[in-house]
């Protein structure tokens, strides 16, 4: 009887052991099934996270070709924006069709146009899965149009640099370089090789030296060549900028200045106008009713010298104009010659539209002409369908911070037959020439005319905020790219 109730009890205590082992069992199945969808829940929630990612590129990549088919245009096609509270733009959804074709998911924009004087536009794409709509990802890139005033020099024809020469920002050449100064970017030419004449220092095959060669009476040398130190920033052959390009950017300017900018014409034998920038944001404009008698200087070839006129005789009163809420100022049938302290955005421009090759305009440089402060908040345009031309009666020491474009002309100082050797010119902006540029003349070592010593200073915030309607390179790069 007891080994009976000892049998029994065994028999419960083995059934309760089996009943507790094969609970903890179930547990710990329930917890690892638990554990297994937890991680698989987890796994879909982060390759959704993921996707979305991928979503949200969708987006930047979709907007990005359609800026390349409508350059200007921030409301995604549609004319409208949804938010209704102007810029930025948006939002505007989109469907996120997979390769099967079926709609898996969608992606959000909302666009930021360029502030004035400005070419960049803000791209903002959120992304997510229709399967999760509540997990998104967002992407903010801007985009840019580089203008020209991106260059330090831009020439359309050889020019050479001397060794007191001292240029900061990025160089180009559609002709050959040679460079004796210095330079801190990239110097490059659209050509292999070009003839280097005595224009450039190589008279004959005792100055034709390595790496050029002497055949057939003429110097040849590669795209860029020279005695300057940073010759591993040199390159040759790059592709060609189209300087010609630029014609459509003057008569689109005055067409924009007679309707909401300045415009000034000149009538019968008024010669151009005077302006001058002043600290408060506008500026003086004069009349220029006569000149003084030419003076001795290179003509237009540089072959041979002429009598050109390039000072101010008489002039009228001043008429103050503030810069205009497009910044821009033609001046019709006339040259122009300026000076001053610029506070704010404008580009100057002097031409005769229709264009006549025997009234292209100058822009001479008076004085010293400087921004307000050098922070990207000033900057001007000097662009004249001849030349922007430093005159012999410029200070001995000068400033000019501007991004000068000459259309058919070039960017200079000339030689005067009765010589005038200045101090120093300093440049702040750009310089874009389409025949030879130059503010020094040299003879041997010495100069010999124009100032002894140069210096280009890159604008930084010139690229993407370039002088108001300056030529631009006509696509869109990446500036930046966040997650947001």
């Amino acid at each position: 009887m007891i080994w009976n109730k000892l049998k029994n009890n065994q028999s419960g205590m083995i059934l309760m052991t089996a009943l507790v082992i094969t609970g903890l069992f179930l547990v710990m199945a329930s917890g690892l099934s638990g554990i297994s969808f937890l991680q698989t829940k987890l796994y879909k929630q982060q390759l959704a996270k993921h996707q979305a990612l991928h979503l949200a590129e969708a987006g930047i990549n979709y907007y990005r070709w359609h800026l390349a088919h409508s350059q200007n245009d921030f409301m995604d096609g549609t004319g409208t924006d949804p938010g209704g509270g102007g810029a930025p733009y948006g939002p505007y959804t989109h469907n996120y069709a997979s390769p099967d074709g079926s709609i898996t998911g969608k992606y959000e924009l909302t666009i930021t146009p360029p502030a004035v004087g400005s070419t960049i536009v803000g791209i903002k794409a959120v992304g997510w899965l229709d399967s999760y709509p509540n997990i998104k990802r967002g992407i903010t890139v801007r985009y840019g149009i580089p203008s020209l005033a991106h260059y330090s020099i831009l020439a359309n024809s050889d020019v050479w640099f001397g060794n007191s020469e001292k240029v900061s920002g990025e160089m180009h050449s559609n002709g050959g370089i040679r460079m004796d100064g210095s330079n801190d970017s990239l110097v490059t030419s659209a050509r292999s090789t070009w003839t280097c004449t005595s224009n450039f220092g190589c008279s004959g095959s005792s100055s034709c030296h390595a790496p050029c060669t002497w055949a057939s009476s003429k110097c040849t040398c590669p795209g860029v060549f020279g005695a300057g130190t940073s010759s591993s920033l040199w390159t040759s052959p790059v592709t060609t900028v189209d300087y010609n390009a630029l014609t459509a950017n003057i008569s689109a300017i005055k067409t924009s200045a007679q309707s909401s900018g300045v415009y000034l014409t000149v009538n019968g034998s008024n010669k151009g106008y005077h302006i001058i920038f002043k600290n408060n944001g506008h500026f003086d404009a004069r009349l220029v009713s006569a000149v003084n008698n030419g003076i001795s200087q290179l003509d237009d070839n540089w072959s041979s010298y002429v009598n050109t006129s390039e000072s101010i005789r008489t002039e009228g009163s001043a008429t103050d104009y503030a810069i205009p809420a497009n910044g821009l100022i033609f001046v019709n049938d006339g040259d122009v010659w300026v000076e001053g302290v610029v506070k704010g955005r404008a580009t100057l421009v002097a031409a005769t539209l229709p264009e006549n090759s025997s009234k292209y305009r100058t822009i001479f440089i008076n004085n010293n002409l400087t921004y307000f402060a050098r922070d990207g908040s000033n900057i001007l345009g000097l662009i004249a369908q001849k030349d922007v031309k430093v005159p012999k009666h410029a200070p001995n020491t000068l400033t000019i911070d501007a991004v000068m474009l000459s259309q058919y002309g070039r960017v200079f100082y000339n030689n005067y037959s009765s010589h005038s050797v200045k101090t120093k010119i300093e440049v702040y902006g750009g310089i874009l020439t389409n025949k030879t540029w130059t503010w020094t003349w040299v003879s041997g070592s010495s100069t010999l005319d124009g100032y002894d010593d140069t210096a280009l200073i890159y604008d930084p915030l010139a690229t993407f905020a370039p002088p108001p309607s300056f030529p631009t390179t006509g696509q869109y790069t990446l500036v930046s790219w966040d997650e947001k």
